[in-house]
């Protein structure tokens, strides 16, 4: 006597070759529509050139020992040592002459970064708008 066993065993394996027969012809109606697709185009407003020409800055220069360098760009002044309260007083003075004028601190490099943030910070409690940081481009 024979005996047939009919086993049939399962299959622990995913057929994947469906979907990379679906992947191939989505990546081909992809290739071929892109092309197609013209990209958006912005209109960008036109606005008039500005009458004035841009005030140039007031820079305070930060030494590696921490003195403060007042220049005037504007006024091609020299460049004038100050502490921290005729710092105030200077900028102030000279945004009330020119409100617009704006402020750059130029740091050393090796200058602690908490020292810029200082003087930052005590030129906007004194209300000194428009600060800035002076950077060199590589």
């Amino acid at each position: 006597m024979m005996q047939r066993r009919n086993k049939r065993q399962l299959m622990n394996e995913i057929n994947v070759v469906p979907y990379i027969d679906v992947m191939l012809v989505l990546l081909i109606i992809f290739m071929i529509t892109a092309p197609l697709i013209h990209p958006g185009q912005v209109e960008l407003p036109e606005i008039g050139q500005s009458s004035t020409p841009p005030v140039e800055p007031l820079e305070v220069s930060i030494d590696v020992d921490g003195g403060l360098t007042l220049r005037d760009r504007a006024a091609k002044g020299e460049e004038q040592k100050v502490d921290r309260d005729r710092l105030v007083e200077l900028i102030k003075l000279k945004q009330q002459q020119n409100a617009e004028q704006p402020v750059v601190i130029a740091a050393d490099k090796r200058v602690r970064y908490e020292e810029v943030i200082q003087i930052m910070d005590l030129l906007q409690q004194q209300q000194v708008r428009r600060i800035g940081l002076l950077t060199r481009p590589k």
